[in-house]
């Protein structure tokens, strides 16, 4: 019988061996002692009323260039527990897995059977090794609406632009869930005047993404934010490749599907995700719904997966008046499949607010100054039909509708508006690091604010976004930071705001 008690209890011994079935592993556990194997820390995710997706990936030497962290190519037993309490007197769920090498040595726990609405802590043993400890959160029951959400939410982490500060001023915060808007990591080979050193070259391969999430994952600043709070996750670009856009790469060389696979396996590795975004090989669904109780619906969007290529130019940019191609009727950045799927969702949702997660900017705006004008077709300005379904749904099903968005590197807040009213609020968080330091305002910022009215603020600095959902309002802190190129910045509130059901403005807090 496997006990709480022996599944940590003595080394690798009794409680181990009992809890896994086959001999080879049961054997892989008698061997040679492992060293240090949560260099990359723990994390959860995706949480839903009766639990969480527990994480780790066992490297005992995260920058090997083989991506397998320096880790002995067998399969490796990992016991896990829950606990109520953080010095885990109180455990009350306890098992085991097994980190394999095909897949990095990950570890992914998907956990049934907790109280909604509560705070947990987890752990892992491998061999002698103990895992620091993780707090998660469930969500609350469906219907609950005493219980707000705390959500965090930020982008675009770039190893080489500064130290992941943000990260740490996000765990102090000790949010409920963090949401991650795309661009996880960078792709690109090395820069010439790096604030940090990164290893390897340009990801190209399945060792190459697994090196270079590795080296993020071992970062101190992103291990707090994981262990502190659930994440849900989304990609834009840069987790695969720049640009990329359906089955379409920036470069036609490498072939493009190949590389996707690549990264798509070990994306997945190195997420707290269930098994229903795991990877078959060029394509993963990441779309997807959290729920928190009554209070809010979170629906994360894959913009790149299912788009169509980038109108007029083939190429992302700025296109200006000429390019009528971006109005076409079936033109689409999320796909059929998608669009009806969330269609459905905000069809069927009695939550008060529904979030959506996703990568690129979504209001109207107009990136020239002056006369001229000229709209990105990256963004959802490329795929304006896309936009007006949406538009038409939020509004048609009398939704309460935010838009999370990352990708800009800067902070701005402002409203989409359907026609000439205002449907939904727009709310999009800077980066982690991507194009270093920032500052507040640039010289063109007051111009493009005063020629796009319906947006409402901006900060370039770095930082984080946060807010407090609950049913009568949702209050929301853009945080910012003065520097990330130096380690150890403050966070400052460079902006707030208030938004109530029923009304798609932005308010000054």
């Amino acid at each position: 019988m496997i006990t709480r008690r022996s599944l940590f209890a003595g080394g690798a011994g009794v409680g181990l061996t009992a809890a896994l079935g086959d001999s080879p592993v049961r054997a892989a556990a008698r061997r040679a002692p492992l060293s240090d194997v949560f260099r990359l820390g723990v994390a959860s995710g995706e949480p839903a009323p009766d639990g969480v997706v527990l994480w780790t990936r066992l490297a005992m030497d995260p920058l090997a260039l083989d991506g397998l962290g320096g880790m002995p190519n067998r399969p490796v037993p990992v016991l896990w527990q829950v606990a109520k309490d953080e010095n885990f007197r109180r455990v009350v769920r306890a098992g085991a897995a097994v980190a394999r090498p095909e897949a990095a040595h990950s570890v992914h726990v998907e956990l049934h059977g907790l109280d909604p609405g509560a705070d947990y802590f987890y752990r892992f043993r491998a061999g002698s090794e103990i895992s620091p400890a993780g707090r998660t959160v469930t969500a609350p029951a469906p219907g609950t609406r005493s219980r707000a959400l705390n959500l965090s939410f930020t982008s675009c982490a770039d190893y080489q632009t500064g130290w992941f500060t943000p990260y740490k001023r996000m765990a102090e915060d000790h949010p409920d869930l963090i949401a991650f808007l795309g661009d996880y990591f960078y792709e690109y080979g090395d820069y010439r005047a790096p604030v940090r050193d990164q290893a390897g070259g340009e990801c190209l391969d399945l060792a190459g993404y697994r090196l270079r999430l590795a080296q993020h994952r071992a970062d101190p600043d992103l291990r707090a934010a994981h262990a502190i709070a659930p994440w849900t996750v989304v990609w834009d670009d840069h987790e695969v490749d720049n640009g990329w856009a359906g089955d379409v790469p920036e470069q036609p060389e490498p072939p493009f599907l190949p590389r996707r696979a690549a990264a798509f396996q070990a994306y997945y590795e190195n997420m707290p995700l269930r098994r229903a975004q795991r990877p078959d090989g060029p394509a993963l669904r990441l779309y997807r719904s959290i729920r928190w109780g009554a209070v809010a619906n979170l629906h994360l969007l894959d913009t790149r997966q299912y788009r169509d290529l980038y109108a007029c130019t083939g190429r992302s940019g700025t296109v200006g008046p000429e390019c009528a191609e971006r109005f076409a009727p079936e033109r689409t950045i999320l796909g059929p499949r998608q669009e009806a799927w969330l269609q459905g969702e905000l069809r069927r949702s009695r939550a008060t607010w529904d979030l959506l997660g996703q990568q690129v900017f979504m209001m109207e705006m107009d990136w020239v100054n002056g006369e001229a004008k000229g709209w990105s077709n990256e963004g959802w300005d490329g795929y304006v039909a896309s936009r007006d379904r949406l538009a038409a749904a939020i509004e048609d099903n009398r939704r309460n509708g935010v838009v999370l968005t990352g990708d800009v590197h800067s902070h701005w807040a402002g409203e989409i508006r359907r026609e000439s009213r205002p449907v939904a609020v727009e709310l999009v968080t800077t980066s982690v690091t991507s194009a270093g330091d920032g500052l507040d305002e640039y010289p063109n910022t007051k111009q493009l604010l005063a020629e796009n009215p319906h947006v409402k603020f901006f900060n370039g600095r770095r930082g984080y976004v946060r807010a407090k959902v609950t049913t009568s309002e949702m209050r929301v802190d853009f945080r910012s930071l003065p520097y990330v190129t130096r380690p150890d910045a403050p966070a400052h509130t460079s902006g707030s705001f208030v938004i109530e059901p029923g009304n798609p403005t932005l308010n000054p807090a």
